[in-house]
């Protein structure tokens, strides 16, 4: 083997993996749409090879694109982050058992590896750095869900607005579900509050391959502030 060929094999082994950080409800909502809506992310991830990372719960949506993924590509393919006071909320206990210390130990068979973290704010910075990390096509998709997916997806679009991170943000828009948040943006641009531009900061899909080829397309808006953190 050449020394060209050599150096092709070990970049290609390097080169990072496409990651989908999903933000989206602990709850399976009323309607049955928005259960399949998560398995069939999963089942379009899957299919392009794509890891998951999300918020670490087996219950509700985040159970079912967690559990969908890792039953289709094993546990190495998703990755849950859960500060550890909210494990009695958003994980069922049947996959876990406790230690000697009394902590919560993950089984990660059925919904993939687990991080237990002391709060939100590191959850919340662990989910990103990844997704910052990944490879062509990472970003970010907001299935539907509370106020927790809501504030999740509006601050990873003011630090994309901001010149924080350049990965793209889609909305998942079963029965329409973001139809008011999309509207609210319209207001903000209508009314001088965000510009023009930066509508096309967040996208919205109807389903996981129009999602998922919306992030491989991203491009940054040109009106983002071009800031330059941590160089001030």
């Amino acid at each position: 083997m050449t020394a060209e060929s050599t150096n092709g094999t070990s970049a290609a082994a390097a080169a990072p993996r496409t990651k989908i950080c999903v933000f989206c409800g602990a709850s399976p909502g009323k309607k049955p749409e928005y259960i399949e809506a998560a398995r069939a992310l999963a089942r379009a991830m899957a299919a392009k090879n794509i890891d998951l990372v999300y918020g670490g719960g087996t219950v509700g949506l985040m159970g079912e694109v967690a559990k969908t993924l890792c039953e289709l590509n094993g546990p190495d393919a998703v990755h849950g982050i859960i500060p550890e006071a909210l494990v009695k909320w958003e994980r069922d206990g049947t996959y876990a058992t406790v230690n000697a210390d009394g902590r919560y130990v993950p089984d990660e068979t059925k919904y993939g590896r687990t991080t237990v973290v002391p709060d939100m704010h590191t959850r919340k910075k662990l989910m990103a750095e990844e997704v910052f990390a990944g490879g062509p096509g990472s970003g970010f998709v907001g299935l539907p869900g509370g106020f927790g997916t809501m504030e999740e997806l509006f601050e990873v679009i003011t630090w994309n607005q901001l010149g924080i991170h350049s990965k793209g943000i889609v909305l998942l828009n079963v029965n329409d579900y973001w139809r008011g948040m999309l509207d609210l943006i319209d207001t903000a641009v209508d009314q001088g509050f965000i510009r023009d531009a930066n509508k096309s900061i967040v996208l919205a899909a109807q389903d996981g391959d129009e999602a998922i080829a919306m992030l491989r397309d991203y491009k940054v808006s040109s009106a983002i502030y071009g800031l330059e953190w941590g160089k001030q």
